[in-house]
């Protein structure tokens, strides 16, 4: 060896642990590794995501020693907020840099009696899913369990700071941003297990809601591991228009999709629980009376409430919005054969925050996005409704 090389590597620092992304589990096994007793993961917890402290001197209660040795070896460390915007209805945005550069987008929507967080699982989407902005990006990777949690933790500091008069809580979380988070399974799991921790964000787990566009074995391996809600992102009533619309179908079609649904509820301990079916409506594709009809009939087993969701436009989409009319008369024959039926109000369109429309920056490795521009500038894409 040279003495050059040698010089090379002690500059070379160890990684640092981020202590933000670590599961309960994962934390009791970091202090054990560093021979502390496993009650210091619930202070360091704590500190972290119930008061949102992201440096070690402030942890009070933990000897110094112990906060200089974690300072050597830990970090807290959540993803860089590049810009905040809100909504003329109170909707707010945050574009945020992971690591790597690429860009991703956390979504805030207030209600009168709730406050939901829409967080994004990857960089990108790696399914292309026909209506949606972020699958035309292409996709670049997964996220890592701190830059999934960090969205919530970005998104909490920024109210906390607001102060209560601005009455903004995160009462709700959705994994509905951008990617398939039962594609990021290991990294999504740790992170909705900090949202349900009482030592870290105590939501119900009626109140964290994964949605899925189908990906059959992780419904089942979710079910192994966690009972949050579950939500399907469907839309279409038959697998040749979902093979158009949601292209993962092909592999895993209408009828198995279904089934891992219903066993994922079979598996919960309360019988009332059902699945949240979501149906995005594009004018003259998947909203004539005869598909309202065949939806009613699919899903007339299985415990579900059906959410439909009025198609969000972007540049070059090929979709149209549907109408208000085909909307609600597509809401009535669902509810005149007994379904449950809530009509998502678009929300934050005017910051492109609505649903459907997060795209982030993305470093596209499947080059889909520049396909997609391509073949655009060549002419528009036609879609054939079924």
């Amino acid at each position: 060896m040279t003495l050059l090389s040698a010089d090379k590597e002690l500059d070379v620092k160890p990684q640092k642990t981020n202590l933000l992304g670590l599961s309960p589990e994962k934390l009791v096994v970091f202090f054990e590794s560093i021979g502390e007793k496993p009650f210091r993961a619930t202070q360091v917890m704590k500190w972290i995501h119930q008061i949102g402290v992201d440096d070690f001197d402030q942890m009070t209660n933990l000897a110094k020693n112990l906060r200089e040795k974690m300072k050597a070896i830990a970090e807290i460390r959540a993803p860089e907020v590049v810009s905040h915007h809100e909504s003329a209805d109170g909707t707010c945005k945050w574009i945020i840099r992971v690591s790597g550069g690429d860009c991703i987008e956390a979504v805030f929507i207030p209600e009168k009696d709730r406050g939901t967080l829409c967080i994004s699982s990857q960089v990108g989407c790696s399914l292309d899913c026909s209506f949606c902005a972020t699958g035309k990006q292409g996709f670049s990777r997964d996220l890592t369990a701190a830059e999934v949690i960090g969205q919530l933790w970005i998104a909490a500091k920024f109210f906390n700071s607001l102060g209560p008069k601005a009455n903004r809580v995160v009462s709700n979380v959705v994994m509905m941003g951008m990617g398939e988070p039962l594609l990021n399974f290991d990294n999504v799991v740790d992170a909705m297990g900090l949202m349900l921790n009482d030592n870290a964000y105590g939501l119900s787990k009626r109140r964290v809601t994964l949605s899925t566009s189908g990906v059959v074995p992780m419904i089942d391996k979710l079910s192994e591991v966690s009972d949050v809600s579950l939500a399907i992102s469907l839309h279409a009533p038959n697998d040749e228009l979902r093979n158009q619309l949601v292209p993962i179908n092909k592999k895993y079609p209408i009828a198995s999709l279904l089934a891992s649904a219903q066993r994922y509820l079979d598996k919960m301990p309360d019988v009332r629980r059902k699945i949240t079916i979501e149906y995005t409506l594009m004018d003259r594709i998947n909203d004539r009376d005869e598909h309202a009809r065949d939806l009613a009939k699919l899903l007339s087993s299985l415990p579900c409430k059906i959410n439909l969701i009025p198609f969000n436009p972007f540049d070059q989409s090929g979709y149209k919005r549907v109408t208000n009319t085909a909307l609600y008369r597509f809401r009535d024959i669902l509810q005149e054969a007994g379904h449950t039926v809530t009509v998502r109000t678009t929300r934050g369109d005017d910051i492109s925050a609505a649903c459907g429309q997060l795209a982030g920056a993305v470093n596209d490795r499947t080059r889909r996005s520049e396909r997609y521009m391509q073949q655009h500038e060549k002419q528009p894409v036609k879609f054939v409704a079924s």
